[in-house]
């Protein structure tokens, strides 16, 4: 097995063509292997956008593995890598990239960019989290994908919101009927007022969707996260510092009531 990424890395290294770059990726990728992830994270900032294509479906294939390092190529200042790195934290939903599609999908400059986040946040691994945070986390993803719906000036990126959203509407638990009856409004909106008929056609295809799947029951998931307490902890405090951004006096919304929880999640076991 080592020998064999131990090749497959070397043709990435070895290729002097975007051809033979692009090829050695993609069998890179194909390979599924962890030890990969390094070599896949570098080929992001290649000028090859198909060999950054097969990395981000390769890093997304791996799954959580490749998170700590991609959210680790977020702080360096490559923009097109991040972007790419962002992708692929949206393909893979992993909670701890959670903050950072709610960022980019209401301002980041580049469309493809957001749709990608947009699209994200619909399809986080919500059955991964704490029954506590879940309620925060759905809030700031459905106010951040109504935004979306509502202000982008990007017909692909409405687009993706709607996506989001009809994903999101699936997973929102019965507590939140208000949650639902926003997402229905929007898209009563949407489906009459959108400039784009693409949006408009995506919109009644989610109104339609959803209507047939009343009252059925969602498939019951793995709720077993491989998350450590850690990871929960930097979660809320990054929710936390963004609420504190959003506003500086809240009521129901106030960031404060977020301590509490983090003190608890920090006392828990290393895994939940």
């Amino acid at each position: 097995m080592l020998d064999r990424l131990s090749t497959l890395i070397q043709a990435v290294e070895d290729a002097d063509s975007s051809q033979l770059l692009l090829e050695a990726v993609q069998n890179l990728a194909a390979a599924h292997l962890e030890g990969a992830i390094p070599t896949l994270i570098a080929a992001l900032s290649y000028n090859n956008p198909g060999a950054a294509v097969a990395a981000v479906d390769g890093l997304i294939q791996l799954g959580e593995p490749s998170v700590p390092a991609l959210l680790e190529q977020l702080d360096r200042h490559n923009y097109t890598a991040r972007a790419w790195a962002i992708r692929a934290l949206a393909g893979i939903g992993d909670p701890r990239g959670l903050v950072t599609l709610l960022g980019v999908a209401t301002a980041d400059f580049s469309p493809s960019v957001r749709r990608a986040s947009a699209r994200g946040l619909g399809m986080m691994k919500w059955h991964w989290f704490p029954d506590d945070l879940l309620e925060i986390a759905q809030e700031e993803a459905l106010e951040a994908l109504l935004f979306v719906a509502q202000q982008d000036e990007e017909w692909v990126v409405r687009y993706s919101a709607i996506v989001g959203l009809q994903a999101l509407t699936q997973v929102i638990p019965s507590t939140h009927p208000e949650w639902r009856s926003q997402i229905q409004s929007q898209f009563e909106q949407m489906a009459t007022n959108d400039s784009s008929w693409a949006v408009r056609a995506r919109v009644w295809m989610a109104q339609q969707t959803l209507q047939t799947q009343t009252g059925v029951q969602p498939a019951v998931e793995d709720h077993r996260s491989p998350l450590s307490a850690k990871d929960w902890q930097m979660i809320l405090e990054n929710l936390y510092d963004r609420k504190g951004e959003e506003r500086l006096v809240l009521a129901e919304g106030d960031p404060r009531r977020y301590r509490g929880l983090a003190a608890s999640i920090a006392s828990q076991p290393n895994s939940l």
